[in-house]
This record gives C-alpha cells, sequence and structure tokens, in this order.
C-alpha cells in the first residue's frame, strides 16, 4: 500500500425499542414494538427524528463528498432492523443509501441481522441471522458482503475461527490496549488460529475524539478543529500505513447535534486529508487486500468497543441483564417450532442488544453514556417492560403448540 490510509467505518442501527408493555398486556396484546404513548419508546417518531437529524444531513453530505473527490471511499453496515424501520417509515432515507452504495466507492460489511449477541447463545441462531443479514443486503443494495464486523464489535478468537472457515475475507474488533501491548492498530494483522482471514482494529482514540468528545466543552482539545485532527493523523501515521476510525453513523447529527459545527468539521476533513499527495480513503476490504499483515493477534477473551472495560459488562453485567437472555433463548426451541412467522421475528427483535443495554446499572460515566441511549427512565422499568414482551412471546408459543390459535 503506496498511500497512507483512512479506513472510515460507521454503524447504522436502530432497534426495535419495546413500548411500555404492562403484565396486563400479555396474553390480550402482542404490538411490543408499536405506537407509544411515550414518545421516547415510539419508533415511528424516533425514526423520523433521528432521519432529519442525522440520516439524511449525512447522507446528502457524503453523497456530495462522493461526487466531488474519487479518492473518498467509506464503509457501512446496516442492521436488519434499520433496514425494516427505513422500509417502513422512511423510504426516502434507505434510497439515499441505495445511491451512495451505487457508487462503487461505499461498501457494506456483514452482521447479524437483529444486532444480537447469539454468538455467545445460540451458533445456529447466530448463523441463521448472519445468512439472513446478507440475504437482505443482496436484495436491497445488490451487493456481497466480504466483511463480518459483529454486534458492538464483540470478537475474541473463537469468533475469528468461524469468520475465518464461513469465508469472508476480513473481520472489525476494538484496538484495546490490554490485547495490542507494544503494538499499534494503525496495521492490518491476522487472527490467531485463522487461515486467510484478515483484521482490523479501530483506533479508538481517535475515533472517540469524534464520536464522544467533540462537543466536550471541558475537553482540552475542545473547539477540535480539522487541521489539529488532521495533525493527529499524521502523528498517527509516522510509521503506519493506516488509521481504522470506526464509529456509530449517529455520531453526525444525533449525537454530536449539528449546531456543534460535526458535518462542517467532518467536509473540512475529508477535503484536507485528501488534498495532501500521498493521503487515501480506504474500504475495508481495500485496507484487508493491499497490504500484508504485521503479525498475528490472539483474543482469548471477549473485547467489545463499549464502555470503560470493553466486554460484555455492557450488556450483561448485572443479574437482570443475564436473566432476560437467558429466558429468551430459553424459547427457541418452542417459537421456531411453532412455524409462525411473525412470532419468530418479534422473538428475534427481542434478541437485540439495546434491550438489555438499556438495563445496565453502572455508574459514573459509563453508567452516563448508558443512560444517554435509554429510553427508559430506570434499568428496572427496561428489564419489566421487555421481561412481559418476553411472557407474551412464551404465551404466544405455546398456544401454538397446543394448536390453539383463537387468540391471534
Amino acid at each position: 500500500m503506496s498511500q497512507r490510509g483512512v479506513v472510515l467505518y460507521l454503524h447504522v442501527h436502530q432497534p426495535w425499542r419495546v413500548r411500555p408493555y404492562s403484565l396486563f398486556d400479555v396474553g390480550t396484546r402482542h404490538d411490543y414494538f408499536s405506537h407509544s404513548p411515550t414518545p421516547e419508546q415510539d419508533n415511528e417518531l424516533l425514526f423520523h427524528k433521528i432521519a432529519e437529524k442525522s440520516y439524511r444531513p449525512m447522507n446528502a453530505l457524503l453523497e456530495d463528498l462522493l461526487t466531488r473527490f474519487p479518492d473518498f471511499k467509506i464503509s457501512l453496515s446496516i442492521t436488519g432492523t434499520f433496514l425494516e424501520q427505513a422500509e417502513q417509515f422512511a423510504p426516502d432515507v434507505l434510497e439515499s443509501f441505495r445511491r451512495l452504495v451505487a457508487t462503487g466507492r461505499v461498501e457494506i460489511l456483514s452482521e447479524t441481522y437483529y444486532h444480537s449477541l447469539a454468538f455467545f447463545y445460540d451458533r445456529e441462531e447466530f448463523e441463521a441471522q448472519v445468512q439472513i443479514h446478507r440475504e437482505k443486503i443482496q436484495e436491497l443494495f445488490g451487493v456481497e458482503t466480504k466483511v463480518f464486523r459483529n454486534t458492538e464489535l464483540a470478537y475474541n478468537n473463537d469468533l475469528a475461527s468461524w469468520a475465518d472457515q464461513a469465508g469472508f475475507d476480513g473481520i472489525l474488533a476494538e484496538g484495546w490496549d490490554p490485547i495490542l501491548g507494544w503494538r499499534s492498530p494503525n496495521y492490518v494483522y491476522k487472527p490467531a488460529g485463522a487461515e486467510r482471514i484478515r483484521l482490523l482494529m479501530k483506533n479508538y482514540k481517535l475515533s472517540d475524539d469524534i464520536a464522544f468528545r467533540f462537543s466536550d466543552q471541558s475537553w482540552p482539545s475542545w473547539p477540535l478543529t480539522a487541521g489539529t485532527y488532521h495533525h493527529w493523523l499524521n502523528s498517527a501515521m509516522q510509521d503506519a500505513p493506516l488509521v481504522n476510525l470506526f464509529m456509530d453513523y449517529e455520531t453526525f447529527g444525533e449525537h454530536q447535534w449539528s449546531d456543534t459545527g460535526i458535518f462542517s468539521f467532518f467536509e473540512r476533513f475529508v477535503e484536507g486529508w485528501l488534498h495532501d499527495e500521498g493521503n487515501a480513503f480506504y474500504t475495508v476490504s481495500e485496507a484487508i487486500h493491499q497490504q500484508e499483515p504485521q503479525g498475528e493477534i490472539s483474543v482469548p477473551y471477549t473485547t467489545t468497543w463499549a464502555d470503560s472495560e470493553r466486554d460484555l459488562t455492557a450488556w450483561l453485567g448485572n443479574d437482570l441483564q443475564r436473566e432476560a437472555l437467558r429466558h429468551l433463548y430459553a424459547l427457541k426451541n418452542s417459537v421456531m417450532s411453532s412455524g409462525d412467522l411473525s412470532l419468530i421475528a418479534d422473538w428475534r427483535k427481542l434478541q437485540t442488544a439495546d434491550h438489555v443495554y438499556y438495563m445496565c446499572t453502572k455508574w459514573a460515566q459509563d453508567g452516563d453514556v448508558h443512560s444517554y441511549f435509554s429510553p427508559y427512565d430506570s434499568p428496572f422499568n427496561a428489564f419489566l417492560h421487555y421481561m412481559n414482551a418476553v411472557r407474551d412471546i412464551q404465551w404466544r408459543a405455546e398456544l401454538q403448540t397446543n394448536g390453539d390459535n383463537s387468540h391471534e
């Protein structure tokens, strides 16, 4: 790889949030994800709000940059739950993503359709969701996915081996210091035990400067300018060929509001980076294929891109979270044997990791982040609404098993 490249990857996701669903709804109403009397849990209202703040302006900016700069490239992952909501609530948003992909310079990555933690609970279900997602991407965008990213960048050696055997060319992970040690995230690596697959690791410091710190007026580097950020990238790539910037798509306009200057910053960043000779943007596949791996990385325990621990405790750190998913996955056989496609889809929507994320009871800065994202006023209420929906899933499955559909 002759040029120094920025690998920009954005994750596009919206969950189907559970409305306030009481014990009295169990067995009588099965509309867990329908209109809510509280706007914070109303999926359609929230999608329209975020589309107006983030998806429409950011897609318009990306389309403009792709038109103006032939060397600008980007990679996206888009969950199935997002695509369902876009199809239903805002087809123009979906169409704008299709225009981006049609340029040939926007790569879509593979993942679980329902943004689930199924890899750690049920391998068969996990593989089914990956396949459903690949088929959905092919249907809507006409492209094959070649690189895998697991939910929340949850990664370990076992996942890398699976992805290798499944035929993926690459996989993404957090560039976490305890894993990297003295090494830099700014290279391509070979996962331990894998034959052909390659690993790209997030430069979390430079990524989080945009995703989390950009509008923090107590941050010593606020306000961050494109020129300062350009300087940081140059420093990071003094002896390395890449910087992997991974973040949520909603960073632009939703997490960092327009009035923070995030859109103009991003535009100036792209313009400035490509202005310098020898600089480039790469899709994840290009980065993987154009550079030989600089050694092997072993990740014997699971890492993620969330919270200060960078592990699964954001989703599985307390009894509420663990019990919720235990009960949900215990219903798999009865749900799948029902043959009821609506029931199966609802059960899978409840696998989305956001549901247990809202149940997190961490304190301090990590707790503040969880509270920011949660549509509920407490982790306990998130648990109650969710478990009532799980009880109704069980009720519906038992009806199917008994051959009684009179209440459906």
